[in-house]
């Protein structure tokens, strides 16, 4: 919910940039501190708000932007470095991949 106590996100406006660590830490700290830790955390399939699930679980990866909102997920290199499987599967990563904490939904 917004601060106006609304389901509906906030319009994006020019100025808006993909969140960080570091204003979702902020986030909890400060705005939702007061919220009940038994509140659902719920994701959205996208920026539209069509479908909706529940946050399930997180990896730590590398995210490489294919188009200007869209891309896709890295393993890190250390995952890299332990699975040749892994290597097989990613032979090359992007030079833009950057470090990502990446959210799933549970459906």
């Amino acid at each position: 919910m917004t601060a106006g106590n609304s389901a509906e996100p906030s319009q994006p406006t020019e100025g808006d940039k993909p969140l960080t660590l570091d204003v979702l830490r902020r986030l909890v700290a400060k705005e939702w501190a007061r919220l009940p830790g038994t509140t659902l955390v719920v994701l959205s399939r996208d920026a539209e708000g069509n479908l909706y699930s529940p946050f399930s679980t997180y990896a730590l990866g590398r995210y490489a932007p294919d188009y200007d909102l869209t891309g896709e997920v890295y393993p890190l290199e250390s995952e890299l470095a332990r699975d040749p499987e892994l290597r097989d599967l990613f032979p090359q990563i992007p030079g833009t991949a950057v470090a990502a904490l990446v959210l799933y939904p549970l459906g």
